[in-house]
């Protein structure tokens, strides 16, 4: 299955100033297969060292000068490692912390070498460490689930593909394609972009088989919680993965995730949830200029969880359930879920990726607006819908208080252009991987 960050590899891979790479993700989330794939297609040699399987390999690190740790590395692989045609691959680079501060010996010494680092649960060394990291000799790489756009190309072919690509404000969706783009936008919100859940339904088309997938995934996750014990109990951990879900959408308060735990307890948790990028919060942002994480409000956020389709398991969804306008069934704001995935993973893939809500708390005078970004230099707030209609009161109240010009809402209707007291773009859900370069065109 092809994926997007192929083409920011092959760019990283041709760069005159290249860095050693660092790709960060969830568990689960393709990274080592990525990495092998494109280690295959463009490189003449791969050498792969696995520090889970082979943690004894974790002391070649205590070396600082590259050539000697290269010396070690074709000693213990029986390999021969050449600048320019070898890509050394060093996965589960977590379990290795002195690995990342020799980094910057690599790019000063050996530019020449294509070295790229990944892991499950780097955030937690990266943002907890006693050693010095290499700032400005390293780069970094964000990998998400699978997006829907993957999901097309993996489910149809590349002409499905190309034309949600090239598809403008002013063009007309034949009702039979927009039908099946719906279709498919169902589909993936029950199967979601973890890897092995959309393989399995694109070879075996089972959502019994989609379904065990993805409760191992959970499982792999849960699993995972043992490794931090030491921060956040265990069961605290697991009652917030399970309840988080139901809460997407929403303003989160403590007393919802667990009556009888703290706020301070129950937000440690989160933390550490954050950290190993099975949440993400989007906070509120009083969005009164750019950027919009200056006016950011750590007290308030909403949820967002790592993948659909795992809200969907979680939530208890199914396929009938889902109707045609993605009705959101469980409280568990399921179109909400998506935009924002696909948001963050819209990214560059550089960038750590950043979304935020808007809302005002007054007596007969709230408001809410599901999602603020930002277009270059113009502020856009962003409405989600799952169905054809709903009222706009939110964002037409944001538009005139802020001097907002153009909005965006997603629905499950074709795309439209409306001018008013602000512009409004609706799109259908299907183009949300679009947004910024439809918008662009306004």
């Amino acid at each position: 299955m092809f994926r997007f960050a192929q083409n920011d590899l092959i760019r990283w891979k041709d760069k005159p100033d290249r860095k050693p790479l660092i790709v960060r993700g969830a568990r689960q989330v393709g990274k080592s297969f990525l990495i092998s794939e494109f280690g295959k297609s463009h490189f003449d040699d791969v050498v792969e060292i696995n520090f889970e399987r082979l943690p004894e390999h974790a002391e070649f690190f205590k070396e600082r000068s590259p050539q000697k740790i290269i010396q070690l590395i074709e000693a213990a692989t029986d390999t021969t490692i050449t600048p320019g045609k070898t890509l050394l691959f060093l996965d589960e680079a977590q379990a290795v912390p002195q690995l990342f501060p020799t980094l910057r010996y690599f790019y000063e010494e050996m530019p020449g070498l294509h070295i790229i680092a990944a892991g499950s649960l780097l955030e937690f060394i990266l943002s907890d460490h006693d050693f010095s990291m290499p700032v400005g000799r390293v780069e970094f790489l964000h990998l998400f689930p699978m997006t829907f756009e993957e999901f097309v190309l993996a489910k149809f072919d590349r002409k499905k593909l190309d034309y949600l690509h090239g598809i403008s404000l002013s063009d007309t969706i034949p009702e039979a394609l927009h039908r099946q783009m719906l279709e498919a936008l169902r589909e993936y919100v029950l199967v979601g972009g973890m890897p092995i859940a959309v393989k399995t339904w694109i070879e075996q088309h089972s959502l019994a088989a989609c379904e065990e997938a993805k409760h191992n995934l959970l499982s792999t996750v849960q699993s995972d919680f043992a490794k931090y014990r030491r921060r956040v109990p265990y069961e605290r951990l697991v009652a917030c993965l399970r309840r988080l879900p139901a809460l997407i959408g929403r303003k989160v308060k403590y007393v919802n995730i667990d009556e009888h735990d703290t706020a301070k307890n129950l937000s440690a948790a989160l933390d550490l949830l954050e950290m190993a990028q099975i949440i993400h919060r989007v906070f509120h942002t009083a969005a009164g200029g750019l950027p919009l994480g200056a006016e950011r409000n750590h007290k308030i956020f909403k949820p967002l969880f790592l993948d659909v389709g795992l809200v969907s398991t979680l939530n208890g969804l199914n396929l009938t359930q889902l109707q045609d306008d993605l009705t959101l069934v469980n409280q568990g704001r399921i179109s909400e879920q998506f935009v924002g995935q696909e948001l963050l993973a819209g990214f560059a893939p550089y960038q750590k990726p950043e979304v935020y809500y808007w809302q005002r708390d007054k007596k007969n005078a709230a408001a809410e607006v599901d999602y603020v970004m930002n277009l270059e230099n113009r502020i856009i707030p962003i409405e989600v819908k799952s169905g054809k209609t709903g009222r706009l009161r939110s964002l037409g109240l944001f538009c005139k208080e802020k001097n907002i010009s153009l909005a965006l809402r997603f629905n499950s209707d074709k795309p439209s252009l409306v001018r008013g007291e602000y512009t409004l773009a609706s799109l259908p859900l299907y183009l949300t991987g679009q947004w910024r370069r439809l918008l662009a065109s306004i």
